[in-house]
């Protein structure tokens, strides 16, 4: 695996990859890798014939309050996992390496970021939007690879694409948990034993959710209601940010449940802000 920090060589690399006629594969990620990365690295191992995975902590989608400069990171463990992983190019940029100076150039997808993670972090997808799109500029890949667990974003994602004509297929995978159930997260870290103890509880509401949805229930706010009460009994600790139904694609509040929905939400726990997502269908067995 070649490690590789200027943005230029990066690009020669991949450049030189597609020019060979190679399906190629990018994973964008911030480092601290669970088995959540590995699984999008061994799926893009496995479809693609050459992997870049870009490492990088990106300030710009950072909130002033935000923790920046307490994100966890362990480079050399992260690089040995992209080894084993198969990855052939370990991207790690610096912010100066990305953003050059005097830097004024954004990527806003502003419809779909006004709800859910957007209404509490107004820069985030922003920078999010503007980040991946540098990488996929700088990587050309063929298809890049993302988790669901940020639903919100992987729709913008690929509405950003789809909008701006970026040739590169988007391939979103499912959220990879804990076996209790919690969604991984590099922020999982933060948790204190008695506040990890109840986060599990946090995926057990959307799936309460998913089941009444299933079962007939067609009452977005009796739903919404027992969710919250299932919180209030199992998440003490908790304090919840969001928990909203939305149409999948393009992150609009809707109370319509007779139609495949997603429902998410965001919950601070401690120093951590945790956040998951499900499918809501209405006809399972359809």
């Amino acid at each position: 695996m070649d490690l590789l920090t200027d943005s230029k060589a990066f690009q020669r690399t991949c450049r030189q990859w597609r020019a060979d006629g190679l399906r190629t594969a990018l994973v964008p990620t911030m480092g601290f890798f669970h088995d959540g990365h590995v699984s999008l690295m061994r799926w893009a191992r496995a479809n693609a014939e050459r992997v870049a995975v870009s490492l990088f902590v990106n300030p710009t989608q950072f909130g002033p309050e935000e923790d920046l400069a307490a994100y966890p990171r362990d480079p050399e463990r992260d690089a040995a996992r992209a080894r084993e992983a198969g990855v052939d190019v370990l991207f790690t940029p610096t912010p100066g390496t990305l953003y050059a100076p005097g830097h004024a150039t954004w990527v806003q997808v502003p419809e779909l970021a006004e709800h859910l993670c957007g209404k509490t972090r107004p820069v985030h997808f922003r920078g999010v939007a503007t980040v991946v799109t540098k990488l996929l500029l700088l990587a050309t890949p063929t298809v890049a690879v993302f988790g669901e667990k940020d639903w919100q974003q992987l729709a913008i994602i690929r509405r950003m694409v789809r909008d701006l004509d970026i040739p590169v297929q988007i391939v979103g995978r499912p959220i990879f948990r804990e076996p209790d159930g919690l969604a991984m997260s590099s922020r999982n870290v933060y948790l204190a034993p008695d506040e990890r103890a109840q986060a599990p509880n946090l995926h057990q509401g959307l799936r309460l959710a998913a089941d009444m949805v299933a079962q007939g229930e067609r009452d977005a706010d009796k739903v919404l209601a027992a969710v919250r009460d299932h919180y209030a009994r199992t998440l003490p600790l908790g304090r919840l940010d969001y928990l909203a139904f939305v149409t999948p694609d393009t992150i609009q509040p809707t109370t319509d449940l007779a139609v495949r929905t997603r429902l998410a939400v965001a919950m601070y726990l401690g120093k951590a802000r945790l956040i998951d997502n499900v499918d809501v269908n209405p006809n399972p067995a359809a």
